[in-house]
């Protein structure tokens, strides 16, 4: 049967465009069970201006009419009757993309998800706690364990879908970081090289200078001084941080105050990238234990406080 048993004329039809009426696309949406009539009619219900008996025919005739998959499409200018059934077949479903970015918190992760209106927002109702226990990690915090990466999806996909794979993304992209750190590592378990791996991907105006404030940090960790990390502290003051980092919450305690507390905080402060993993399981060698920002995004390292001193003086308040 196939392409003659439509002859000459269904041949014909089956190479043209469909009309779309104008439209620069068209989505289509198929449920799981949709029998191929009712697809039919739903390809002319989305917009495409066709008969839908002659399109049901053409599915009953190709024998491809119980492969159609459910799914979410998208039907373009230039899309033939015979097109769009291999489509439908092969399950191209249309596919959309969440970017979720490097150095971004949970909050931000979780904003961004809200705003995708192309998922299905199964997760905004749960608590952290319960969003974890369905990706299978009850008991941990969520800050830091999802992969930053541009994620295609379907329309209509599960949040909590996609957090899974960039969990996942990140558990191997770590346990592949671990695998490589440097002998002399002072990092005790891969959690605490994802919080390194943070604290470094949020202290780095530049690439170039990734590694070695990855090495001031291992260097203090080494010797027990404290980090003194200010996005560590801007992270644990959350919604009441104005932009504007004041001594006194240098001296406030709290759990990411890396001011009054020694060692690493209890939980990331960040997504962490590929990079930044890497520079926290093999720092840079490097004597300095000091940095500050010069202001053009890159640092200024040193090895003693008489340095590091200089140094604030001349690119934090302006003096030669």
């Amino acid at each position: 049967m196939g392409l003659a048993a439509l002859g000459a004329a269904g041949a014909w039809w089956l190479q043209q465009p469909l009309d779309l009426g104008g439209a620069q696309a068209l989505e289509l949406e198929i449920e799981p069970g949709t029998a191929p009539r009712t697809v039919a009619r739903a390809v002319v219900q989305a917009g495409v201006r066709t008969d839908a008996r002659l399109l049901y025919a053409w599915f009953r005739v190709s024998g491809q009419d119980r492969q159609i998959r459910a799914g979410n499409y998208e039907i373009t200018p230039g899309t033939t009757p015979y097109g769009l059934l291999q489509k439908l077949a092969r399950g191209e479903e249309s596919l959309r993309a969440l970017t979720l970015v490097e150095g971004w918190s949970w909050r931000q992760v979780r904003a961004a998800l809200a705003r995708e209106d192309g998922l299905r927002h199964d997760s905004q109702d749960l608590s952290d706690a319960q969003l974890m226990a369905q990706l299978d990690r009850a008991g941990v915090a969520p800050e830091g364990r999802f992969f930053p990466d541009t994620y295609a999806y379907a329309k209509g996909s599960s949040e909590l879908a996609l957090l899974r794979r960039a969990l996942h993304a990140m558990d191997r992209r770590l346990e592949a970081a671990w695998a490589l750190r440097s002998a002399d590592s002072p990092l005790k378990t891969p959690d605490e090289a994802l919080i390194l791996a943070s604290i470094v991907e949020k202290e780095t105006g530049q690439a170039a200078d990734r590694g070695q404030i990855a090495g001031v940090f291992a260097n203090r960790l080494r010797q027990g001084m404290l980090l003194q990390t200010d996005p560590s502290v801007i992270y644990g003051l959350g919604e009441k941080f104005d932009g504007n980092l004041r001594k006194r919450d240098l001296q406030t305690d709290h759990a990411w105050n890396t001011y009054t507390r020694a060692g690493l905080p209890p939980t990331p402060i960040a997504m962490p990238g590929k990079a930044a993993l890497l520079a926290a399981v093999q720092p840079q060698a490097t004597r300095a234990l000091y940095f500050v920002a010069r202001g053009d995004g890159s640092s200024q390292f040193s090895a003693t406080l008489e340095e590091h001193n200089r140094a604030v003086n001349r690119y934090q308040r302006g003096q030669k």
